[in-house]
């Protein structure tokens, strides 16, 4: 849950290395700190709070060094405070290493260690890790060889830098269930856990897998397997353009992304829907096998379960095929009845939410055919899945995910129109009108978010709200879920979300007098009933919100109007106002928008 980056080149680290951690921080910003070589020695510089605390004690040192590592913190093990920060030394101070991820047996390496005469500072794992690696090296004094067996000792989790004062040139790095990137320039290597942190810089990537090591001197790099088995890797070209990890001038990377919709959403669709039939990139379904398929499980954590469950209704209603979504979380406990029947599909913004990992390697281990989505090139679902396919909605930085959200809902409806397509359970007409729809998204969006200026007059009245219900029936349910997350998340206002049926079988106990509830409504077929719904909140004293595209003939306190489009498609047109309702509402009160109090972007961590 942590942010990583390194440098070894030509050039002075420290700047480099600072650069990376402020396009890091959406990861963690507890503390934040760096090491480099100085001299055959390690520096050592760490401070709890954000990376500008930390560049005001940079800046007062002499660092010119031109290799170094450095992290950026969300607190697993310990408090936020210098001690538990990163970088962490072994006991001589010989290794100084940096860590994302979760050391599972840390317990019994560190009494292994202590029975040993190690002493330990700091209350977190990864202090085991340089004290392992120096147990090691006093054994066979060889570099490479102490960071393969100290990996091989590790249960859990980890993406590690390495650096060492005996070697004044050499830098190791290794990964098991963590994202970890080197990037390649002609100035030396930068490695970092997420590509954005050093896209300025290069284009041209090694992607580290599970279980692997590198060795990086200042012109070579070799992969090594955990055995020190060499390994070759092909590099990857990225094409994402680095300026989009900037503001652009917009105040906060949340509403620059809410913004970027239009963009995220013709480049996901691309040139799917051109042809007649409907192409997807790495999929090729065939009529027998979806044919075969008896269950369909979406499976993904947060934002993204949101996303399945805002399609769920829609591959059952083209596909004929049951589907259940499910919280990955649960999924890995609950022995889910998976066969070879089943086609799981798992979603992840990041591509390294851990839950959703372990989930897919569960589903696959029982016979199930696995396809990812994901918005991250070469990450680590992608890479387990036998079939993967991307979003296309460019780096998202903050922390409450928007563009990529509606990304997802758009790809998994055009995945699902491609599986009916396939298997002829609907006609050739109905599938061009459902993608001439698809395709009028960007448009829409647009429109959608030409006018905002009553959802910013709706924030000016009920940002001091202690609590918010939002309401919703059939496919507007998953939007009423995913548009109370975003509140909850970055104005820190309790907020609840009930399908609309289901209000009066308890929580309308709560209703008082301007007690704020959201209703969307976009379903012409269930109009009446959620009007019914809402009436028996304002008939309490509630005061209403309603998000919709159908024309009302009832009076309610603020009514937003969004673009008609097909009921299948409306949720991604519908959470676009909560999207801004709550980006408006933490600004009126004050909050940092882009990183939320105890969140982090990639969840790391189970």
């Amino acid at each position: 849950m942590c942010g990583i980056v390194g440098y070894i080149g030509t050039k002075r680290a420290v700047p480099i290395l600072l650069d990376g951690l402020k396009k890091l921080e959406y990861r963690g910003y507890d503390s934040a700190g760096i090491s480099t070589l100085e001299n055959n020695s390690l520096s050592c510089i760490k401070e709890k709070g954000r990376v500008d605390q930390l560049k005001n004690l940079v800046d007062n040192e002499n660092l010119n060094g031109t290799i170094g590592i450095a992290h950026t913190r969300w607190a697993t093990h310990g408090k936020p405070n210098k001690i538990n920060s990163h970088p962490h030394f072994d006991n001589s101070k010989r290794f100084s290493v940096v860590h994302n991820g979760i050391i599972e047996n840390y317990t019994d390496i560190k009494k292994f260690l202590m029975d040993n005469g190690y002493q330990f500072l700091s209350e977190t794992d990864t202090e085991v890790i340089p004290n392992l690696i120096n147990y090691y090296y006093e054994i066979n004094h060889d570099f490479l060889k102490a960071v393969s067996l100290a990996c091989n000792d590790l249960i859990g989790s980890y993406a590690i830098e390495v650096i060492c004062s005996n070697f004044s040139n050499k830098m190791i790095i290794a990964k098991k269930d963590s994202p970890l990137v080197i990037g390649i320039a002609d100035d030396g290597y930068y490695i970092a856990s997420d590509i954005p942190a050093i896209l300025s810089y290069t284009k041209n990537f090694y992607i580290l897998e599970d279980n692997e090591i590198a060795e990086l001197t200042l012109n070579e790099i070799k992969f090594y397997k955990n055995n020190l088995e060499l390994v070759h890797k092909e590099l990857e070209t990225i094409t994402w353009d680095a300026s989009a990890i900037e503001k652009n001038g917009y105040d906060d990377f949340m509403l620059k992304e809410i913004y970027e919709q239009v963009t995220s959403i013709r480049e996901t669709i691309g040139c799917k829907l051109n042809k007649s039939l409907i192409e997807l990139d790495n999929i090729q379904f065939t009529k027998d096998f979806l044919s075969n398929i008896n269950k369909i499980f979406i499976v993904a954590c947060g934002t993204a379960m949101h996303a399945g469950l805002a399609v769920k209704s829609i591959f059952e209603k083209l596909c004929y095929i049951p589907v259940e979504v499910d919280m990955a979380s649960e999924f890995r406990y609950r022995n889910p009845l998976v066969d070879n029947k089943t086609l799981a599909i798992f979603i992840s913004q990041s591509g390294e939410t851990a839950d959703t990992i372990q989930a897919l390697k569960l589903a696959k281990s029982k016979g199930a055919t696995t396809l990812a989505i994901s918005n991250v090139i070469g990450s680590s679902i992608t890479r387990e899945a036998d079939i993967y396919i991307y979003t296309h909605a460019g780096p998202e930085i903050a922390v409450a995910s928007t563009k990529a959200y509606t990304a997802q809902v758009v790809l998994l409806n055009i995945i699902a129109l491609y599986c009916a397509q396939i298997l002829e359970t609907i006609s050739l007409d109905e599938i061009e009108l459902l993608k001439k729809e698809i395709l009028s998204l960007p448009t829409k969006i647009e429109l959608a978010l030409k006018d905002i200026s009553m959802v910013q007059n709706i924030a000016k009245k009920i940002y001091n709200a202690k609590d918010i219900f939002f309401l919703g029936r059939g496919i507007d349910y998953p939007v009423a879920m995913e548009g109370s997350l975003k509140l909850k998340e970055i104005s820190y206002i309790h907020s609840e979300a009930y399908a609309g049926g289901e209000l009066k079988h308890g929580p309308i106990a709560l209703i008082e007098k301007d007690f704020p509830v959201i209703g969307i409504l976009t379903d012409e077929k269930l109009l009446e009933k959620s009007i019914s719904n809402i009436q028996e909140v304002i008939s309490r004293g509630a005061k209403t919100i309603i998000v919709t595209n159908q024309e009302l003939k009832k009076d309610f306190d603020y009514v937003i109007k969004i673009p008609n489009i097909h009921p299948y498609f409306s949720p991604i047109l519908s959470v676009i106002p909560l999207q801004l309702l709550a980006y408006y509402i933490s600004k009126e009160k004050g909050l940092d928008v882009d990183k939320p109090r105890n969140l982090a972007k990639s969840v790391t961590v189970e």
